[in-house]
């Protein structure tokens, strides 16, 4: 297991405070998770593994239907019901 390492921040001026548990409850998470995950987003900024990318993308495809949406069923759910 990765060693995990404590962080104690002070002084955090209240309106960063008020908006760090505000986002918090928006994911449903606490806040020490909430501080957490900001740091990861903007220490690491969206790079992605490019395989496992490509495996959510092939989870996700297989996971579709195989009918694909034409031009002409478009156009039919476009105009149903107009006379």
């Amino acid at each position: 297991m990765p060693r995990m390492a404590t962080l104690t921040i002070r002084s955090i001026p209240e309106k960063l405070y008020q908006r760090l548990e505000e986002s918090a409850a928006r994911h449903r998470r606490s806040v020490n998770a909430e501080a957490i995950s900001c740091l990861e987003k903007t220490l690491f900024g969206n790079r992605l593994d490019p395989e496992d990318f490509l495996a959510q993308v092939r989870s996700l495809r297989a996971r579709m239907p195989r009918a694909f949406v034409t031009e002409r069923d478009l156009r039919a759910a476009r105009n149903q019901g107009r006379p």
